[in-house]
């Protein structure tokens, strides 16, 4: 029933199992958190002290059954090391999957030592220095964070669809190559409905990899949220999020 974190982080498997469970995490809470499948698609886990919500295939909600499907096709582009980042998409109306009403991206780099899961810091740090407790920590804070924003946003309209899209390092990646329950693309761009609003959710480091996390969400969900959570809280934890009003070519920057 726990989420465990490894004592050490010494292999590449151990990091990258790290990064699947933190990826299944935040995918989880995010869809339970924004409503979008019932609570019968979830079971209860624990993250050290933190619970969490864990997606599983529940046959009588496709939706979550097909999602799970999804990660496992991602996991198997993250094991190739080809992942370079997912786009999750929340969108109104099926027949138009272009036009988006929020997304959150996950990005991933390798270090010459493995793969990080990447969330959005500017801070560059020696890979030799980071610890397990490093990694430990960032992991429950971004898990926390996430749980912040998303308890914080207003709600998303009541009939939305996801969709997922993955994007590659192509340098490294098969020209042919599609993981399982994928297709190629037929086009990469995506319509935002209303105004977004960027967010920084977080990063994790472990020797082998990193994980970033951000969020683009319609700038009126953002209208409740109390302003405090974007400063510097009482707490690490509410010191939640970076706000970059003008993105969208940032991602392609880096």
């Amino acid at each position: 029933s726990a989420v465990v974190f490894p004592n050490k982080i010494s292999t590449e498997q151990q990091s990258l199992m790290l990064v699947k469970r933190l990826l299944a995490v935040a995918v989880s809470c995010i869809t339970y958190l924004r409503g979008i499948f019932p609570e019968s698609a979830y079971g209860t886990r624990y993250m050290d002290d933190v619970c969490v919500k864990i997606l599983r295939e529940d046959k009588n909600c496709p939706g979550s059954t097909q999602l799970v499907k999804w990660m496992l096709g991602c996991y198997d582009a993250l094991q190739k090391k080809y992942l370079r980042m997912i786009v999750l998409a929340v969108c109104t109306h099926p027949e138009d999957p272009q036009t988006i009403t929020e997304c959150y991206h996950f990005k991933f780099k390798y270090t010459h030592n493995g793969p990080l899961l990447d969330f959005g810091s500017k801070n560059k740090r020696n890979d030799s220095t980071i610890t397990c407790a490093d990694t430990k920590k960032a992991s429950i804070l971004l898990i926390r964070k996430i749980y912040v924003l998303m308890q914080n946003l207003s709600p998303l309209p009541s009939d939305v669809c996801l969709t997922m899209k993955l994007f590659y390092y192509d340098e490294v990646t098969p020209s042919d190559y599609q993981p399982p329950g994928f297709k190629e693309g037929e086009c990469e761009g995506m319509i935002f409905e209303g105004e977004p609003m960027y967010l920084n959710v977080g990063e994790v480091p472990t020797p082998f990899h990193m994980l970033k996390v951000k969020v683009t969400t319609e700038k009126q969900r953002m209208e409740n949220v109390d302003k405090s959570i974007l400063k510097h809280g009482e707490t690490n934890v509410l010191q939640v999020l970076g706000v970059d009003r003008d993105d969208p070519e940032e991602e392609k920057n880096q």
